[in-house]
């Protein structure tokens, strides 16, 4: 269903790339279901269908071997292609690590072009700027790292700078947007626990200096069922007992608080 799902979608906006691509990997999905069928059937020592049309079977047999090399060949073409392009990242990392970050030059952006010919490797940094001599002699290093067919471009023009970022910035707009609407819904739900009446401390420390380590917040009752409701909690320590000015502080807090009280006595 995914990859039918991406394949949709890639018709709907044009991108007929990922389509044979994720159409592609539904077949192979496809392809390797019936294999398995077959080979647990053969295990199960199921009796095959008889035919008496050799010809038939021949054809039957050659179609299912052109199919397992159709399938196969290119499968193991892009999963190799997938494997170079990893590794080729993990060798521009090092190189960025060891001749920028090492150093103390602070990258803030960078983008690296696998498939292009020749390959990209496009940097910008905060504050350094290079010279067209040293931007040479760090392509020539490139080599050392075993980073072939690689044209190594240092961004440092400030209009150039910004258009990439931006570029880069909407690219990752949709991630986002989600963590924003994370975010809003936590300080929602915090708001609504934060107890802002900061004068009822003060009175308590004033009409009852006995009392200790006093705190003041909201709970929830029943938070999954749908009675539930948020409550005023006071919690404190006392160094008497306080039942005889318990109703004196229901009165400040409210009638549906839950008190927990801490005697030292």
């Amino acid at each position: 269903m995914p990859p039918l799902c991406t394949a949709g979608y890639s018709l709907a906006v044009g991108n007929y790339s990922y389509f044979f691509g994720a159409y592609y990997l539904y077949l192979i999905n496809c392809f390797f279901i019936c294999i398995s069928t077959f080979f647990i059937v053969k295990y199960l020592k199921y009796k095959p269908v008889i035919s008496y049309n050799n010809n038939s079977d021949k054809k039957l047999r050659y179609g299912i071997y052109v199919l397992i090399i159709i399938m196969i060949v290119p499968s193991f073409y892009l999963a190799y292609l997938l494997f170079q392009e990893k590794k080729y990242k993990q060798k521009v990392e090092q190189f960025i690590d060891t001749e920028f970050s090492d150093k103390g030059y602070t990258v803030i952006y960078k983008k690296t072009n696998f498939n292009s010919r020749p390959k990209k490797v496009e940097l910008a940094f905060l504050t350094k700027r290079f010279s067209e001599a040293e931007t040479d002699s760090l392509n020539q290093k490139l080599l050392a790292y075993d980073i072939k067919s690689t044209q190594l471009k240092i961004i440092q023009d400030a209009r150039d700078l910004k258009s990439e970022i931006l570029n880069e910035i909407h690219s990752k707009s949709t991630v986002l947007s989600l963590k924003e609407l994370e975010l809003q819904k936590m300080k929602v739900e915090l708001s609504e626990l934060t107890f802002e009446n900061s004068t009822i401390l003060t009175e308590i420390g004033i009409l009852f200096p006995e009392f200790t380590n006093v705190s003041i917040g909201k709970h929830i009752l029943h938070p999954h069922q749908e009675n539930k409701k948020i409550i005023t909690v006071l919690i404190f320590q006392s160094t008497k007992k306080c039942q005889s000015i318990h109703r004196t502080i229901k009165a400040l807090v409210g009638r549906e608080s839950i008190y927990q009280r801490y005697f030292n006595c």
